[in-house]
């Protein structure tokens, strides 16, 4: 019983965290503006235009894992795996972080793949992404300090006036999402030390693993890993021009916003309700954005493409009733 209430409160929880963070935000939001905004003020042309590098760098994403299961001798359809990386964001919208494990089954269903060897790549290529997302920040901090600098110089704005900018429960929730991330990571980390202590399929997990170092053409791979993030940094810039109260925000600003969103997402909500939210509108804000327009832009921003990912992950569903599954034996020659 006791096991059964602990599985649910686990999957409760980031609903609860996210709904919590959510509420705070949009308390006293002027809900009937969003109207006016969504359907008198918001370019959307911009917005279906940024469709396109979300879209890609999903796509981006299962060439990229086709690649690292083929020297392990695993040749999965370049759709199948594109369709589970669909599959799997819309199904972490429900159960945070479960789609990992969703898409490694997908794979074992429709083509056979070992699911070991799929989820050792999976674990890789998460460590490849945040070593990609750890560097892109560093260097963007680097790169803009002096652009910071001469922002606080010319505005006269000094640490402890930036402080004063937040509130008491802002502090609060910064710290609690703060220490939620650094759970996260030691539960990540006591995980797999758990896990290389169990026999039976560990071997496989431990070469998917260790796949990078088997790629083939590492250039390709990282032309994939490099794009991926191109791709979805170009998916919420272009989103600035969606609003005329964020055209002029400049690049900085969506360079520093999309790294801490980025950074922010890793609590466990919903694809990051609540806690992307606060963290971008947080940036927008202290690169003088009002206030109501920072909470609107993230509450729209976020809405549609979370909307985006449900259609991905619907058109999957159905694209995969149209694949006959098959043993994974016919070379990696069949790559479609």
């Amino acid at each position: 019983m006791k096991k059964y209430i602990a599985t649910i409160l686990k999957i409760l929880f980031p609903f609860i965290l996210g709904g919590v963070i959510l509420y705070w935000m949009y308390r006293d939001f002027p809900f009937a503006d969003l109207d006016d905004i969504l359907f008198h003020q918001m370019h959307w042309e911009w917005m279906f235009l940024s469709f396109i590098p979300g879209i890609l760098a999903q796509v981006f994403r299962g060439l990229r894992w086709k690649q690292a299961l083929g020297p392990l001798g695993e040749f999965p359809r370049k759709s199948v795996c594109i369709n589970a990386v669909f599959i799997s964001y819309a199904v972490s919208l429900i159960i945070p972080r479960s789609g990992e494990i969703m898409r490694c089954g997908i794979l074992k269903s429709h083509d056979g793949t070992s699911f070991g060897k799929s989820l050792g790549t999976v674990i890789t290529e998460r460590m490849v992404d945040s070593f990609l997302m750890m560097l892109l920040t560093g260097a963007i901090l680097l790169w803009q300090l002096p652009v910071i600098m001469e922002f606080f110089n010319l505005t006269g704005t000094s640490f402890s006036a930036l402080m004063n900018r937040f509130t008491t429960t802002g502090i609060i929730v910064t710290i609690v999402c703060a220490i939620l991330i650094i759970v996260m990571l030691f539960i990540a980390i006591k995980q797999f030390s758990v896990a290389k202590k169990i026999n039976d399929g560990i071997k496989d997990i431990i070469d998917g693993i260790l796949s990078l170092k088997k790629i083939h053409n590492i250039q390709l791979y990282i032309f994939y890993s490099v794009g991926i993030w191109v791709a979805y940094f170009l998916h919420y810039w272009l989103t600035f021009y969606c609003f005329d109260f964020t055209t002029d925000m400049g690049l900085t600003a969506a360079l520093i916003s999309f790294c801490i969103g980025s950074i922010a997402v890793i609590v466990p909500t919903p694809n990051g309700a609540g806690s992307w939210h606060f963290a971008v509108k947080t940036i927008l804000v202290l690169y003088g954005l009002e206030q109501i327009n920072a909470v609107s832009y993230v509450l729209i921003v976020h809405s549609v493409q979370t909307l985006l990912i449900v259609a991905l992950g619907i058109y999957a569903l159905f694209a995969l009733q149209f694949f006959h599954p098959r043993n994974n034996n016919l070379g990696k020659e069949d790559t479609l």
